[in-house]
């Protein structure tokens, strides 16, 4: 098993909004950053959700005036998050077994997670390819 860890193989640092920020604010966060999502954030910096495109696509959906609407009336507050230590294999894992696209790379602080990195399934694709390049055991991600 590869010994590279999460924060070894993330591309980018995390990007965040808070709950009260405007939709249409978060969409162009979104925009000029070439990202998927936010992580959001209260005042102190603790993990209360994420915001994703499909967010706010379901926001456009649900209404014309999405714009106005806050990113705390769509964000998903059930957010799978994993420890900056843990492996490259166990990320993966949990993407799949889970469904989902990100993981958010969180630290301990005061009793609430901070979050740090988001990992997700595009940057250990673009590991994968990568590291194939390099040798032919299957990159990062093999069991081997």
């Amino acid at each position: 098993m590869s010994a590279q860890t999460v924060m070894q193989a993330k591309r980018y640092g995390v990007y965040t909004c808070q709950a009260g920020d405007t939709l249409l604010r978060a969409a162009t966060r979104m925009v000029d950053e070439f990202i998927s999502a936010l992580v959001v954030v209260d005042d102190s910096g603790s993990l209360v959700g994420v915001i994703s495109r499909v967010d706010l696509l379901r926001a456009r959906l649900d209404s014309a005036e999405w714009k106005t609407s806050t990113v705390g009336d769509y964000m998903s507050t059930n957010v799978t998050t994993i420890a900056p230590d843990a492996p490259l294999l166990d990320a993966a894992r949990l993407l799949v077994d889970q469904r989902i696209h990100r993981l958010v790379v969180t630290t301990q602080e005061d009793g609430s997670n901070r979050p740090i990195a988001v990992i997700s399934t595009a940057d250990l694709v673009y590991h994968m390819t990568r590291a194939n390049m390099r040798s032919s055991k299957g990159g990062l991600l093999t069991d081997r």
